[in-house]
């Protein structure tokens, strides 16, 4: 029948479309989620960690920076994962908002990477993260 294909096509088309739709949620969600938690720890929201150990750490990850730098990457991080989790979260912008994230993801892991060795990024999943972002960031461009 000439008819049914195109049928059959747009109704196998709409299972796969719901779970694109579903991963791309979950994406941005795990994404958005990871930055605000991030935040969180730093502020002591969670209990677990202060400004003046997320200093410490960022001075640690930074140490190629000369110290009077440390403060400002530190504000500098916080906004930015602050701003891009919450973008993430809300969906704002979606595909400019992962690819920042996407680099934001790559120069911290390049940053412990060089600071720290290869492993300490490998292990914490920065780069996985960075190209998740930029997958999020590449099919939200492609589904406009």
């Amino acid at each position: 029948m000439p008819g049914s294909r195109p049928a059959l096509e747009d109704e196998l088309a709409e299972p796969a479309e719901r779970r694109w739709r579903a991963a791309i949620l979950y994406a941005r969600l795990a994404l958005g989620a990871a930055f605000l938690s991030a935040v969180a720890s730093r502020l002591g929201l969670w209990g677990d960690g202060t400004w003046t150990g997320f200093l410490a750490y960022t001075a640690e990850v930074n140490s190629f920076a000369p110290a009077s730098a440390i403060p400002a990457l530190a504000v500098l991080a916080t906004v930015a994962e602050l701003s891009l989790g919450l973008a993430l979260v809300v969906g704002f912008q979606l595909a400019r908002t992962a690819l920042a994230a996407s680099v934001l993801l790559a120069v911290f892991g390049i940053a412990m990477a060089i600071s720290l060795g290869p492993q300490s990024p490998l292990d914490y999943s920065v780069f996985s993260a960075s190209a998740g972002a930029l997958l999020l960031s590449s099919s939200s461009r492609r589904r406009r």
